[in-house]
């Protein structure tokens, strides 16, 4: 990148989550000047320089205060999961946004570059090979689909001259450093609750952690108010789709944990999800359901993507191969027990 990456003021909404704190170090490598705007203080960000700031996406003053003098904005802080309160998944997801897009504006950033997600277009059946012409479903089961979709929706539409955006979707972003996917399948497997939903091997695309950065950081030079990239959504994955248990299997062999063999039908599976949103939603105190519809339609359905625009418009290649990323997951974990989140 050179003189051009140095004299770059990039803001990073989320800094400190898994993909924001490797955005953040694959930027300041190279050469670019970095904030993070995120919730918590995080050290690590201050050995590398980066300056940052604290706030909630919902508080417009200090999202307005951490965009000030920047010249692009990467905004990849978002609430996720499978359960929780409707007013936060909207707080942080669609106001946040609203906020992000707004302070742009003010402060004159010409380039916001979205995370968002390939469950915004998931509406419980299979997506196979599918570009970015498949549309937003008419439902979703889910508050994170749901208000990752409208966010989405919202920085499309506020493309145009004076503030170029675009909006990338990596799927099941993988990887030394997670703090989601990984420990979640590892803690379900070592309590005996990991279960598989039918017997089909259902493909699935996944995004090592350093081509999902790879993504952002060709979406930040391929995007300007002219470009061919702008106003478009993009599909990132590893390009080449895998069974889903055999991506599960690997996470659990890098772990040092064999993977589960029970078994139930997918529609089982689904009713369970129904029933268990119902109860806790009677009953808050309980936390967060074993599953739900949406966790269940996910587990037993393909989901794998044409990354063709992406290829093409912002010239992404995965960098790091689907065998090399996990032999990376097992030396990392191997070496370093606690590495899942040695790093935030």
């Amino acid at each position: 990148m050179g003189n051009k990456a140095i004299s770059m003021k990039v803001l990073v909404t989320g800094g400190g989550g898994f993909l924001g704190g490797a955005l953040v170090r694959r930027l300041v490598q190279e050469g670019y000047q970095v904030s993070s705007f995120s919730r918590g203080a995080y050290p690590w960000l201050d050995s590398l320089g980066v300056q940052q700031f604290r706030g909630d996406l919902g508080d417009q003053d200090a999202v307005e205060k951490a965009v000030s003098g920047q010249d692009a904005v990467f905004h990849v802080a978002a609430k996720a999961g499978i359960w929780g309160k409707p007013e936060e998944f909207y707080r942080t997801n669609v106001l946040g946004t609203e906020n992000v897009i707004a302070a742009c504006r003010r402060q004159g950033v010409r380039k916001l570059v979205y995370t968002s997600s390939p469950s915004v277009v998931f509406g419980g059946t299979d997506l196979e090979g599918v570009d970015e012409s498949v549309p937003y479903p008419s439902r979703f089961t889910a508050l994170y689909p749901k208000t990752k979709a409208q966010a989405e929706a919202l920085v499309l539409r506020a493309n145009d001259g004076e503030l170029a955006t675009l909006a990338l979707r990596p799927h099941l972003i993988w990887g030394p450093g997670d703090t989601h996917i990984g420990p979640g399948l590892i803690e379900r497997a070592r309590q005996g609750k990991l279960t598989r939903l039918g017997k089909r091997e259902n493909l699935v695309d996944i995004t090592y952690i350093d081509n999902a950065v790879e993504a952002h950081i060709k979406a930040l030079e391929h995007l300007s108010p002219s470009a061919a990239a702008s106003g478009r959504p993009f599909f990132i994955s590893q390009g080449e789709p895998i069974p889903l248990w055999t991506f599960i299997s690997e996470i659990l062999k890098a772990a040092g944990i064999s993977s589960s063999e029970k078994t139930i039908p997918p529609q089982v599976g689904y009713f369970a999800g129904w029933i268990c949103e119902g109860l806790f939603r009677l009953i808050p105190s309980l936390g967060e359901p074993p599953i739900t519809r949406f966790l269940a339609q996910q587990m037993s359905t393909a989901h794998w993507f044409d990354i063709s625009a992406a290829r093409q418009y912002l010239n992404y290649r995965p960098v790091v191969e689907t065998s090399e990323g996990f032999r990376r997951l097992r030396s990392c974990l191997s070496d370093e027990p606690s590495a899942q989140s040695s790093s935030l």
